[in-house]
């Protein structure tokens, strides 16, 4: 076997940038964008390749204009369906041989999920049987929101992949990470790079981040808010501690390897509370254990999951007793932390909290803003949000529960279709949404609704919204109406004469008490 081919990637091993040929290689993007600079950069090295794609017209793909690569190229479009995909093979047989360079075919997600697990191990096997027979090298490029569950299922066809490799987006860089990698007669596997992309593509970071602490002198030091102990005093000479989180955040600064412990009761702290853990996670080092100790239920998973990518170590729940706090505590002793924090606070926190929306939007307002979210490939599959339908009881008209309705986090959306109330939570969990219909209505939720339908999964609550967008105009601009306010005038221009008030005597004339 030769190496035919290679993927262009700056400042990589040679070994893991190789495709031989005959081969078959598999890279996943959660990204669609990421994808298109992934292949551009791919056919900027070839001398000859073909490019296939399902996902969008190949036009596309190759806009903006690859730096480098042949003058002409073959494109190919595929149906978007079950059909095209499984008659792949017999359209290569027809229309392409080892003449064609290397093949690449872009593809969505979703066109996989429509294959089950048989039909997608049999189109491996005959489409690895027809590369063998032509000589060919085939590299797949997959992107999409469902990207996590074609990649799980990937793993089982070792045999029928030469390559296997994921490309995550992190905010500031990319990481690439290989399952496996076969080239030159050697197997490599389980490696992880980080990349940059500039104007020439895709290339290798030489990370400066510090992973060793300055000193090991504190590591037995716990600086922490004092209510994290509840009263208690100071378990050893080695607790520090202080009136509040700014203390001990001031504290930290100088700290190396100690524990710092913050506290967290109230949902609006959180955003101060990711901001001291990404300085110090970011200034401090990686020896560093920070632990956030929730005193009160204000986390939500998308809450905790921003504190964790801003550098805790671990986030403790409120339901958690002290005995569980000192556990945890002891659990992450020794630790070196080892996930990358992003540069940019801004960057990570919109990525991590996109919608700055609360309350009642119109229906094309709520559509769009709900459609936005779902389609973030960065939060993770089916973990985006309730979207949630309650009917009234008969008594109530939609237009009164809304004057019941205050949401109080960001995400969290109210509209009104027909006879319905639809609420979207974001980064709530199906087994949180009692208590979070508790904190938004202010009167009982089981007293003020006849009954709902709950949506989790991404691909359920887009097939829900589309089916809202697919109503008249007019039914649209119908479920608002009631809602707006009376235009000044609009109101009567009569204007009534003001009555004054008249005595009256509960005594007969003339007589006197």
């Amino acid at each position: 076997m030769k190496n035919s081919f290679a993927l262009g990637l700056l400042q990589v091993q040679p070994e893991l940038t190789a495709l031989q040929t005959p081969g078959c290689y598999w890279l996943t993007c959660a990204r669609q964008e990421d994808a298109r600079a992934f292949i551009r950069q791919v056919i900027a090295q070839q001398q000859a390749v073909t490019l296939i794609s399902n996902a969008e017209t190949p036009r596309e793909l190759l806009t903006p204009d690859p730096v480098g690569g042949p003058d002409r190229i073959p494109l190919f479009s595929l149906p978007k369906n079950k059909k095209g995909l499984l008659h792949l093979d017999s359209d290569f047989s027809r229309s392409l041989s080892s003449k064609n360079g290397l093949v690449i075919f872009n593809s969505s997600a979703t066109q996989w999920d429509k294959l089950s697990q048989p039909e997608l191990t049999d189109w491996l096997k005959r489409m690895r049987r027809l590369l063998n027979k032509k000589e060919m090298t085939l590299l797949i490029v997959t992107s999409g929101a469902t990207i996590i569950t074609l990649r799980n299922n990937l793993q089982r066809y070792f045999r029928q992949l030469d390559g296997l490799a994921d490309l995550t987006f992190q905010q500031d860089s990319w990481q690439y990470r290989i399952n496996w990698w076969y080239a030159t007669d050697r197997l490599l596997a389980d490696r992880a790079i980080r990349f940059g992309c500039g104007d020439s593509g895709f290339y290798t970071l030489n990370e400066n981040e510090n992973h060793e602490p300055l000193s090991l002198n504190d590591e037995h030091d716990y600086l922490a808010d004092k209510i994290v102990l509840e009263g208690a005093p100071p378990l050893s000479r080695q607790w520090h501690l202080f009136e509040g989180n700014a203390q001990v955040y001031a504290r930290a600064q100088q700290a190396n390897s100690a524990t710092v412990i913050f506290s967290l009761s109230r949902s609006d702290e959180i955003g101060e509370l990711a901001k001291m853990t990404h300085s110090l996670r970011r200034g401090r080092g990686n020896g560093l254990k920070i632990v956030v100790r929730e005193t009160g239920t204000a986390l939500r998973h998308n809450d905790e999951r921003l504190l964790m990518a801003c550098g805790a170590n671990t986030v403790v729940p409120a339901a958690a007793p002290m005995s569980r706090l000192l556990t945890m505590l002891e659990g992450v002793q020794g630790q070196m932390f080892k996930r990358h924090v992003p540069a940019s606070l801004d960057a990570l926190t919109a990525a991590l909290q996109p919608l700055q929306q609360k309350g009642y939007l119109r229906l094309d307002a709520f559509c769009q803003a709900v459609g936005q979210l779902i389609g973030n490939t960065l939060l993770p599959e089916n973990d985006k949000g309730l979207l949630v339908a309650l009917r009234p009881v008969p008594q109530l008209k939609p237009q009164q529960i809304l004057t019941l309705c205050k949401p109080r986090r960001f995400g969290d959306l109210v509209t009104v279709l027909d006879d319905r109330i639809i609420l979207f939570l974001s980064s709530c969990r199906y087994n949180d949404l009692n208590k979070a219909l508790k904190f938004i209505f202010s009167l009982p939720h089981d007293e003020l609704f006849a009954n709902r339908l709950v949506w989790f999964e991404d691909t359920q609550i887009l097939s829900e919204i589309n089916n809202i967008k697919n109503l008249t105009p007019n039914a649209l601009q119908d479920v608002t109406l009631p809602l707006q306010p009376v235009p000044a005038a609009a109101a009567p221009a009569e204007v009534r004469e003001r009555q004054s008030p008249q005595p009256f005597s509960l005594l007969p004339e003339g007589k006197t008490p």
